[in-house]
């Protein structure tokens, strides 16, 4: 890189909003745009976005970013993007028009394909390849359905007329005027297609998920050429050298670069990830095993653990429920809740993730009496965040086998509550570490692509910057924590037991 001040532009497309970030060279963040777009839930179980919204939200905030800094689109050295992953939009390549709206992450409408193909004994298979578990989250079954119910679709599909991706491939594919189809191997290891042993998509997945091989993109490693963006756009043309998603490029923003260092992004859901280095560890306790992230042709693996609900519990206590008026108002009422109360909130809203897996099961509360007002269910509904940490924290633990003290890094949302962080490492019985800059997905995005232009260091360098804003610390009776999580125990057997 010349002497000259330059930035790095992160796109963070989410589940419920986009963002775009700039960067400086000390990992400053000088500008920030932020735009939320609707939801749309069309049946129960069902989730999607329209990927137009997903697109103008992005260029909106990349622009709104720009000008705030005061900059101009030349001043930018590259691009990252980060994004919601496993969210699935099929596209006709000539046009650019997605055939049909975003199926995002959340969405279950393809359960009962999954349970067929579990029930015809096709899991362990799928497991062995692609280190997941054959679940209606992941990309593969939610390509299929967009090709068997969109009138036309798969016959174009069959003929290459139509493009897949996860909402990088899209926006990448937007971004560069449909010059560049691609995607990086953290993001084609959460589609249930790739083999991430063998690094590559793999024909019998594609053959058993009836999905066309040529609907898919290029796989690069998470630090790649990704392509140039149209001038037209931005008001520049800019290198996209870094995808990774979300989880991973969090992974990557927190340092987490040794093997058994573990983060945990609290956004619209929760994920864990520990980091196995070079080696791919297969889960015994119903976890996942993916990719961290791959520099230089080398894949780093991890084992994560999902949780469907998490901010967005916070959210229906806002919006669903009308307890509070702001998302920052639930620890507050928290405080308020009676210690005397024992309530159970098990936010199954769309099934429940790992280690339980469970698609059909709905939320649940247990412990109601006449005394129960919203400071408890504000309680039990934060609270029901940690529990089910723990649950991902404990299965780990099985699967990893080291001995060793785990240290939480965390970020998202959620982590700004000191109250939830506290009481998060009360029921983990673990220290939570939160840095300084909570922005860890943008800035892993941001590293990626500064790396591979060469205005970031490399991975030792940039550990090294990693600072710590606060530790919690756990002050629970262990007698405590053990009753509190064997009431949790009851709550989801009793949950998912249950059947609508």
């Amino acid at each position: 890189m010349s002497g000259e001040t330059k930035f790095i532009l992160s796109i963070d497309q989410g589940t419920t909003s986009s963002r775009a970030i700039l960067f400086d060279q000390n990992y400053n963040i000088c500008a920030v745009g932020q735009e939320e777009f609707p939801q749309h839930f069309p049946k129960s179980g069902w989730v999607e976005h329209d990927p137009e919204d997903i697109w103008n939200t992005t260029i909106s905030t990349c622009k709104k970013a720009i000008e705030k800094a005061g900059i101009t689109a030349s001043d930018i050295a590259a691009i990252g993007i980060t994004n919601q992953r496993e969210t699935t939009v099929v596209w006709d390549r000539d046009t650019g028009k997605p055939v049909y709206n975003a199926i995002v992450w959340q969405d279950r409408r393809t359960s009962e394909t999954c349970k067929a193909l579990k029930d015809a004994g096709h899991e362990a298979g799928v497991t062995k390849k692609t280190g997941l578990l054959l679940d209606p989250y992941f990309s593969a079954t939610k390509v299929a359905w967009i090709l068997d119910n969109v009138e036309g679709a798969r016959a174009k599909a069959e003929t290459g007329k139509l493009a897949f991706g996860t909402v990088d491939s899209f926006l990448l594919w937007r971004l560069t005027g449909g010059k560049s189809h691609a995607t990086d191997a953290t993001n084609a290891s959460r589609t249930m297609l790739y083999d991430i042993n063998e690094g590559r998509w793999r024909g019998t997945l594609l053959d058993l998920f009836r999905v066309p091989e040529s609907v898919l993109p290029e796989v690069k490693d998470s630090a790649a050429d990704f392509g140039i963006t149209d001038e037209s756009i931005l008001g520049a043309a800019i290198p996209i050298t870094g995808i990774a998603g979300d989880q991973q490029a969090a992974t990557v923003g927190q340092a987490c670069f040794k093997p058994g260092m573990m983060k945990s992004t609290y956004g619209t859901g929760c994920f864990a990830l520990l980091n196995t280095g070079d080696k791919a560890v297969a889960s015994k306790n119903r976890l996942l095993t993916t990719i961290a992230y791959q520099i230089d042709g080398k894949p780093t693996y991890a084992l994560e653990g999902s949780i469907f609900i998490a901010g967005a519990a916070v959210q229906w206590l806002r919006d669903g429920i009308g307890l509070i008026e702001k998302a920052e108002q639930s620890g507050e009422l928290a405080l308020k809740a009676d210690p005397n109360e024992e309530i159970y909130v098990v936010p199954a809203f769309v099934g429940m993730g790992a280690p339980y897996w469970d698609a059909d099961c709905r939320g649940a509360m247990f412990g109601l009496t006449r005394n129960t007002g919203p400071a408890e269910i504000a309680l039990a509904t934060l609270e029901s965040v940690c529990y089910q940490t723990a649950d991902l924290l404990s299965a780990m633990r099985k699967d990893w086998g080291e001995a060793q003290e785990t240290v939480l890094r965390v970020d998202g949302g959620m982590v700004a509550s000191d109250w939830t962080m506290q009481r998060l490492s009360e029921i983990l019985d673990a220290p939570v570490d939160r840095p300084e800059v909570l922005e860890t997905t943008a800035l892993g995005a941001a590293y990626l692509a500064g790396k591979f232009v060469g205005y970031y260091p490399d991975l030792d360098e940039f550990s090294q910057n990693w600072k710590l804003e606060k530790r919690f610390e756990s002050h629970m009776q262990d007698d405590v924590r053990q009753a509190k999580l064997a009431q949790w125990s009851k709550a989801i057997k009793s949950t998912l037991s249950y059947r609508p």
